[in-house]
């Protein structure tokens, strides 16, 4: 039996859809721009996915797998609900910074009726809602976040990190806007955000942080 064709050209193939997507679309992208860019032969290409749909699939959920993993590892830890949320919006606060072109063109070919990308965001996310709508209502038991209905506190979240990232995906190619969109956009402006959201949802005003883990005598 022939040996397997190494994965590294089906994740060539994965990094090249990725720059191309936010210039194409799902319904510009074409199998031949996809492997010259990735320099893999068309007959790899349709070894690994067998059609163009089938890789855009995988593409999207490629990239969406990247970030759900790492979201889910650092909400998972036993430190405070608080704490594990803010953990999980900078994870995607950073994925939406990092990959803000791409998920942009996913999102305006959802709403342009593209099947492939509408039945992607419908699929996965519901995913990462889920979570952040579990560690609300975690910190909300515990006192950490004022009681309000879940959706509107996710709602406080999205409007001061995920919004103002998108605005500057939309203003950073004129030169007037690079500024204002480099200042929206790094870790620490992402950072201040989160916690401007978590103090409006306090009850007090101020989040309640985690205590410190007692150490252990020797």
């Amino acid at each position: 039996m022939p040996p397997r064709p190494s994965r590294n050209l089906d994740r060539a193939l994965i990094a090249a859809g990725r720059e191309l997507l936010p210039l194409r679309g799902c319904a510009g992208i074409t199998i031949r721009e996809v492997c010259e860019a990735a320099g893999v032969n068309p007959g790899m290409f349709h070894y690994h996915f067998r059609t163009r749909e089938a890789f855009l699939r995988a593409l999207l959920q490629h990239t969406y797998e990247d970030m759900f993993v790492h979201v889910t590892l650092v909400s998972g830890h036993d430190v405070g609900p608080v704490h594990n949320l803010r953990a999980a919006l900078r994870v995607l606060g950073r994925f939406l910074r990092d990959h803000r072109a791409f998920i942009s063109r996913v999102l305006a070919d959802s709403l342009c009726g593209d099947a492939i990308a509408t039945a992607f965001l419908r699929e996965n996310m519901p995913r990462h809602l889920t979570l952040l709508q579990g560690l609300i209502a975690h910190a909300q038991e515990t006192g950490e976040l004022r009681r309000m209905p879940v959706p509107q506190a996710i709602g406080v979240c999205a409007g001061s990190i995920a919004a103002p990232i998108l605005f500057a995906g939309a203003i950073e190619g004129e030169r007037a806007g690079k500024a204002l969109a480099r200042g929206l956009v790094s870790d620490a402006a992402i950072d201040e955000r989160i916690d401007l959201a978590l103090r409006a949802l306090a009850p007090d005003g101020e989040p309640r942080r985690a205590k410190p883990a007692a150490r252990r005598r020797a």
